[in-house]
């Protein structure tokens, strides 16, 4: 099941990569959003899946397409090993996009029916790290001793770890503390799911991303750091009582103090992972346009297969002419 689900999904993530770089640096926000949203679900429903939308773009009211309970795919697959739970971001980072900057990505994740968490749409305060240092933190400690759990698990001076935050007011104190310890720090200004990915890879300088951020984008994360052998914790933190009564629709619960696990937010045993890059990050190469064409950088992932690839696609949108690519 797992390697034909991540044929199809990473197809999905690619097309979904081409629509949006069509329009970075061009300050079109929603347009690159739209394009990205348009082209997944197009891809989608070509690909050999009966699947539902538990993580989209919002409520059916909301959202034209992947929306929360949209099914996609061929319905005749629904009582068959196609059946799949399915949570998108098509577009993460549309900010990074629309003024050109990099590490925006496409990104899904795919499970068997209920390996998703189907979170609300309101914030998580996450602690995500690599498998080395995976049962060394805990998020109900201090962001400076989880520094300094992350630096004896890495066999490193605190001073040569990295942690990515997003940019934000919210994160004055925790920024302030995690300096005290002497870490670096990468403030971002979107995409702490793309940060996530990169803490469990190597080579990619960062060892843990602290802060609040979207819960829907936790759950993404969740699957990706499973198959990577990474961690997340998380705890919900509401911004009103409308998002409190949400969840308790949604989950059965608005418990903030419960400290959410890899495993509790994506248990599947069948876990696919896909994100492609729109535009060039540390992790991924963003999409590059030629004659005829245009050529990806996609990253996908198999829990059971403990499979990671990273896939590199020429796409010969015209076939009479020669692709002016180097293979």
């Amino acid at each position: 099941m797992e390697q034909l689900l991540a044929l199809e999904m990473v197809r999905v993530t690619e097309a979904a990569a081409i629509a949006s770089a069509r329009f970075m640096g061009r300050g079109q926000c929603d347009e690159a959003d739209l394009a990205a949203t348009e082209a997944m679900r197009r891809t989608m429903d070509e690909a050999q899946i009966a699947g539902t939308i538990v993580i989209g773009e919002g409520e059916r009211d909301e959202a034209p397409m992947l929306y929360i309970g949209e099914q996609v795919g061929r319905s005749d697959l629904a009582d068959a090993s196609g059946a799949v739970d399915i949570a998108v971001d098509p577009l993460e980072g549309t900010n990074l996009v629309a003024t050109g900057q990099g590490d925006a990505i496409t990104v899904l994740a795919a499970s068997e029916r209920g390996g998703l968490t189907h979170a609300p749409d309101t914030y998580l305060e996450k602690l995500c790290v690599g498998p080395v240092a995976a049962g060394a933190v805990d998020i109900t400690r201090t962001p400076a001793e989880n520094c300094h759990r992350i630096a004896e698990a890495l066999r490193r001076r605190v001073q040569d770890i990295t942690v990515i935050i997003l940019d934000r007011p919210r994160h004055e104190a925790l920024i302030t503390e995690v300096r005290s310890t002497g870490a670096r720090i990468k403030l971002i200004t979107d995409g702490d799911l793309s940060g996530a990915i990169s803490c469990a890879v190597q080579g990619t300088g960062v060892h843990a991303v602290m802060g609040i951020g979207g819960a829907p984008e936790g759950v993404i994360t969740a699957a990706a750091l499973r198959c990577l052998g990474g961690e997340i914790q998380a705890r919900f933190r509401f911004r009103n009582d409308e998002e409190r009564e949400r969840a308790t629709r949604m989950m059965g619960t608005a418990d903030e103090d419960r400290v959410y696990r890899t495993e509790d937010l994506a248990s599947g045993d069948h876990l696919v992972f896909s994100a492609t890059g729109v535009t060039n990050g540390e992790l991924l190469q963003g999409v590059r346009f030629f004659g005829g064409g245009a050529r990806t950088h996609s990253l996908v992932m198999g829990y059971q297969t403990k499979q990671v690839r990273f896939v590199d696609t020429v796409h010969m949108f015209d076939r009479d002419r020669p692709p002016a690519v180097r293979l």
